[in-house]
């Protein structure tokens, strides 16, 4: 599933190098756009359609698989912890990090937050030799990570969330147009749980992609959007643990 998020990815990056949309696609494969876009949404591109949009590159599907791995071989998909934690202690350098990471260019930053020229620069060399990103000249940037990099499990910027972010995250009723909370308790066999991972992890890609294909909008009609998706083996102690038969083998 990783290869074919990857594989993807790298179709997008191409169909949008050389100017194709969903609407040249749809009429490549004799579609909907609507249908095109549910293909790539869901990942589910047989050979037949996938070699249709390479040829309509001008483009082998070997082509798009060397393509694909020439991406990786430049990109990164973690970083180590100390590189993590010299982004976390310094929140100038976490802004733009996290900016960059959205697409962001080194005007479209200064222009919308107090930042010098001269230090977005510097904290873009920073970036630079993380190899996050290539600094260009003009002072352009390519974004080098790879399309599933992550924070790394209970790294800095992790735990910097949950000592200093998480409180503020849930600091709202979540009843507005643009907020949803949804709570659910259950019980799972291990089987399902395991299910349910993948599936939370195929929508944290989607929600990626999404950013991905917008990235081209103005900064004013896209809004900074985060989202939790978690499940864990867990009973909420001050209800479950007070009432539970000590007797009782639920664990």
């Amino acid at each position: 599933m990783a290869q074919t998020a990857q594989l993807l990815t790298t179709l997008k990056k191409l169909l949008k190098r050389q100017g194709k949309t969903y609407e040249d696609v749809a009429a490549c494969l004799a579609l909907s756009e609507a249908s095109v876009k549910r293909l790539f949404s869901e990942q589910n591109l047989s050979l037949q359609r996938l070699d249709s949009i390479c040829r309509l590159l001008g483009m082998e599907i070997s082509d798009l698989v060397r393509e694909m791995q020439q991406d990786n071989s430049l990109s990164i998909s973690e970083l180590t912890h100390e590189q993590e934690k010299q982004i976390a202690d310094n929140l100038d350098l976490l802004l733009v990090t996290v900016l960059v990471l959205n697409r962001w260019s080194l005007e479209q930053i200064t222009r919308h937050y107090r930042l010098e020229v001269t230090t977005c620069i510097r904290h873009l060399a920073h970036l630079d030799r993380l190899h996050i990103i290539e600094l260009q000249p003009g002072n352009r940037i390519r974004l080098l990570v790879a399309p599933n990099f992550k924070w790394r499990e209970n790294g800095p910027i992790q735990q910097l969330f949950r000592e200093k972010i998480e409180a503020e995250y849930f600091r709202s009723t979540f009843t507005r147009d643009s907020e949803r909370l949804i709570v659910l308790n259950v019980m799972l066999s291990d089987a399902s749980n395991r299910l349910f991972q993948r599936k939370l992890e195929k929508l944290a890609h989607e929600f990626d992609e999404m950013s991905r294909d917008e990235s081209g909008l103005e900064i004013g009609e896209r809004k900074g959007s985060t989202v939790l998706l978690a499940i864990r083996d867990w009973d909420y102690s001050e209800l479950y643990s007070r009432y539970r038969n000590p007797k009782s083998r639920i664990i």
